[in-house]
């Protein structure tokens, strides 16, 4: 009998252990690694990702990025829609989850995930800029994107609009732009 309740308790802590490490992996990649980095996830409903897909405009054969690119449901969205989609993501679990959502939906031949900060990216081969910023970057992005964009290109901004930039059209919180 007591072989039997020290048995029980070993196994409840193993699992006590177990559970605590993965709560502290989840807090880590999700939490703490991505706020120091900046950015924080938060995916685009499902509404709203069919109204950033119609702003967005986009044609077969352009190129489109999705900085932040969380879960890649906007990724998959935009090669769906006949894009070469380029994703932008410094969460590593992110990345992982994305890539292997483009996998079993058949578009690693148009989709792509990049474990890269955006920051760095140049712009300028781009038709399509999709974005989920937060306000404390969207003055920065706003310059940069004004200054690498070809003319023409579209940005869509799930959210928050740029400072300066005045929108083309606005449907909700999800503002259209053109360079």
């Amino acid at each position: 009998m007591e072989i039997a309740i020290l048995g029980g308790a070993v196994v409840f802590l193993v699992l006590g252990a177990f559970v605590g490490v993965v709560m502290a992996g989840h807090i880590l990649l999700f939490s703490i690694v991505p706020i120091c980095y900046g950015a924080f996830y938060a995916g685009t409903r499902k509404d709203n990702l069919q109204e950033l897909m119609v702003l967005a405009q986009t044609r077969s054969g352009e190129k489109a990025a999705d900085l932040g690119s969380g879960d890649g449901r906007i990724v998959i969205a935009l090669a769906k829609a006949g894009a070469m989609a380029h994703g932008y993501e410094i969460n590593p679990l992110l990345v992982w989850w994305s890539r292997r959502k483009i996998r079993k939906a058949g578009l690693q031949n148009t989709a792509w995930i990049y474990w890269r900060n955006f920051w760095s990216i140049d712009f300028s081969p781009f038709d399509v800029v999709i974005v989920f910023g937060v306000s404390t970057i969207m003055k920065q992005l706003e310059e940069k994107l004004k200054k690498e964009l070809k003319p023409g290109a579209r940005v869509v901004s799930n959210s928050f609009a740029f400072p300066f930039w005045k929108p083309e059209k606005t449907v909700g919180r999800v503002f259209f732009y053109r360079n």
